[in-house]
């Protein structure tokens, strides 16, 4: 296992490496769409190589699939569970079946984190999580209340840190009151600044906790792979996003263009440029990747 350099993630005591593995694009959803064209085999063998580079760091949801990305995550880790970080999340209803019954609903209550963790466990084998993310916020429940059950996780050792996913200022610091948060996810990358715009950032600063960035590469957009929007295959989930359609599309591509001049200048992709610039933030990217390739390229050593 490489040496990449490792970073506190938080101040709860969690140690991960400078660069996360978004698992999300690896299966499909609800067996239908897809982020990209997806292999299983590919995909363990990502995971693998990812691992020997020193990326340890796994990030996968119970809505992925839903399922089927933890359960893949789970061949790919079996004998080695120890040597991995496993964040995982909940929140949008899945029901045992593993299907979405209503898009869009929400469940924060005790019962159903209960529930959500031992499907979570069950699927990815294990006993535990490292990292167990809110994955969306119950507007019909007090995140109090959330965060009380996600603590008694913590408390039974089924989980060892927990997070937020895409949160206000305010509703971080309710949590944070009830039990330390050790991250807050979002999408961040040069194209996506909300974060820092809403004032988030300087409330993880404040209180200690730390930052995991999704989609740091623009849901793909800044690896410098689409020309049009027809490069997506018909069931490419990307397809139903703006950025990935119409006139915003080529404004995209544009800005794109423009950071390939500066990334040609520094002997390095586009992706890389993305994925350094939110590191030199200070935050932790975790890129979706599904390819060999694209993993030795993502992965930035401390040599790089």
């Amino acid at each position: 296992m490489s040496s990449i350099k490792k970073v506190k993630l938080g101040s709860q005591g969690l140690i991960v490496p400078t660069i996360g593995l978004g698992c999300m694009g690896m299966i499909k959803f609800n067996g239908v769409y897809e982020y990209g064209t997806t292999d299983e085999k590919e995909a363990i063998n990502t995971i693998h190589r990812s691992f020997e580079l020193g990326g340890n760091f796994l990030d996968t949801a119970d809505i992925y699939g839903p399922f089927l990305n933890e359960q893949l995550i789970s061949k790919a880790i079996k004998g080695n569970r120890d040597k991995y970080i496993i964040a995982s999340k909940f929140g949008i209803v899945i029901d045992d079946n593993g299907k979405v019954t209503m898009t869009g609903v929400f469940n924060g209550k005790k019962e159903y984190v209960k529930e959500s963790i031992e499907r979570s466990l069950k699927n990815l084998g294990t006993d535990y999580l490292d990292l167990y993310y809110l994955h969306r916020l119950d507007p019909n429940i007090p995140v109090e209340e959330t965060i009380e059950a996600m603590s008694e996780l913590v408390k039974e050792g089924k989980v060892k840190y927990i997070g937020l996913s895409e949160v206000d200022s305010e509703t971080i610091r309710k949590a944070h009151k009830v039990h330390p948060l050790t991250a807050v996810q979002s999408e961040y990358s040069i194209f996506v600044r909300q974060p820092e715009e809403s004032g988030v950032f300087n409330t993880l600063k404040e209180l200690g906790i730390g930052f995991v960035a999704y989609s740091p590469m623009g849901r793909g957009f800044l690896t410098g792979e689409f020309q049009k929007p027809e490069d997506l295959s018909e069931n490419d989930i990307r397809r139903n996003f703006p950025e990935f359609q119409g006139e915003q599309f080529y404004k995209n591509l544009a800005l794109v263009n423009e950071l390939k001049k500066l990334a040609d200048k520094k002997n390095i992709t586009t992706a890389q440029l993305a994925i350094a610039w939110v590191i030199s933030k200070g935050y932790v990217p975790i890129p979706g990747t599904k390819h060999v390739k694209y993993i030795e390229q993502n992965i930035l050593r401390d040599d790089e």
